[in-house]
């Protein structure tokens, strides 16, 4: 959570938001969520850039919309908020 938070280098914040959801994994993905959820809205901006560059990468990721999906039914709320985020970003 700490690289995805990093108030002090943004750089770090897109490279890894853009890694883990190239990972694309649940748990991954669930990182991801989190971290928008607790972000300022700096942050914020670096995440959805990070996700942005991921989906638009050569390659292809996995299916970021149906992972979302997934995590709409996470137990922790701000999972499921962070998803429902990344999940307007993937559509948008």
């Amino acid at each position: 959570m700490v690289l995805l938070l990093d108030a002090e280098d943004t750089a770090v914040i897109r490279q890894t938001a853009e890694a883990l959801t190239r990972v694309g994994t649940v748990a991954a993905m669930r990182l991801v969520a989190l971290a928008v959820a607790e972000a300022d809205d700096n942050q914020a901006d670096w995440l959805q850039s990070g996700v942005h560059d991921a989906l638009a990468g050569p390659g292809g990721v996995p299916d970021v919309a149906a992972v979302c999906g997934k995590l709409a039914r996470d137990p922790e709320e701000a999972v499921r908020r962070g998803a429902a985020d990344i999940s307007a970003w993937a559509d948008g």
